[in-house]
């Protein structure tokens, strides 16, 4: 895997760039399968072109956005994921679509001081990975185990069985393929590896649905004009939560890349939900 460039460092944690233009993953036979971009039917090459735009134009305000959102109700959802991590004091976290440092944050406060652990995040989007790093500045956190690189889900710069734990958290259902973003999380994981997985899911209480509804269609994209300037993203962001497989369905495209001992537990009625399956020492 070739390194592309480095972005400069602040303090000991850079981000270290690898070669991931959004272009370069559409291969002749396949760049022009219709992929869902929200609501709307694209390319393949155009979804991961339309996904990267999108995330670019939120970053700097990705997560003021989610506390507006959410109420800060997501700062609850990431404490409870991050809880279910129990690091070693020798391990390799990854995580996943990670950017801005939400979750890798939560694990650093939870490493023994002096531990030799480390925390990769991983994300595709070179905007998002400057958030991270600036807020791990502003909140002084200078640590080498601490580090940031740039890479696709569906083609993840690090070696088979590399890494103790992997999260992923709101990132998954804008990949192109979940299928190959699957497999490479239990490609990457070691025997006994842990994959944790938060994403949205689909509300079960039917008054709530249609509470949860008004608010996703009607309030989040003009939020997104207010606060961002960008209620396009916003649409999109809402869309995408809608075309994410139910959580059976998950489950199981997890068992076919490999994960046993899989289970889903529900976050706030089924707004969101942690799934979680591990890789056996026989590699199935």
């Amino acid at each position: 895997m070739q390194v592309a460039r480095r972005i400069g460092a602040v303090g000991p944690s850079s981000i270290r760039m690898l070669s991931c233009s959004s272009a370069r993953w559409a291969t002749e036979e396949t760049k022009n399968f219709s992929r869902s971009f929200g609501f709307t039917e694209v390319s393949e090459e155009e979804k991961m072109g339309k996904v990267h735009h999108v995330f670019s134009n939120v970053a700097e305000k990705y997560d003021l956005m989610n506390d507006v959102m959410s109420i800060g109700v997501h700062r609850l959802w990431k404490d409870r994921f991050a809880n279910l991590l129990r690091p070693s004091f020798r391990s390799v976290h990854l995580d996943v679509a990670g950017g801005t440092g939400d979750i890798a944050f939560r694990i650093m406060n939870k490493l023994v001081p002096g531990s030799d652990n480390q925390v990769i995040v991983c994300d595709i989007n070179e905007s998002m990975l400057r958030v991270g790093q600036q807020r791990a500045t502003e909140q002084g956190i200078q640590d080498d185990r601490l580090k940031w690189v740039q890479g696709n889900a569906e083609k993840l710069p690090m070696p088979d069985s590399s890494v103790d734990t992997y999260t992923i958290a709101f990132g998954i259902r804008n990949v192109t393929y979940i299928d190959k973003a699957l497999e490479e999380a239990h490609r990457v994981l070691k025997p006994g590896g842990r994959f944790l997985c938060l994403e949205f899911s689909q509300v079960d209480n039917p008054i709530l649905a249609e509470i949860y509804d008004f608010h996703s269609f009607k309030v989040i994209p003009i939020l997104g004009e207010i606060f961002a300037r960008d209620r396009d993203s916003y649409q999109y962001l809402v869309e995408s939560i809608r075309r994410f497989p139910s959580r059976e369905q998950f489950c199981d495209m997890m068992r076919d890349a490999g994960f046993q001992q899989v289970s889903v537990d529900t976050v706030q009625c089924g707004i969101a939900a942690i799934h979680s399956g591990f890789k056996f020492a026989d590699g199935k």
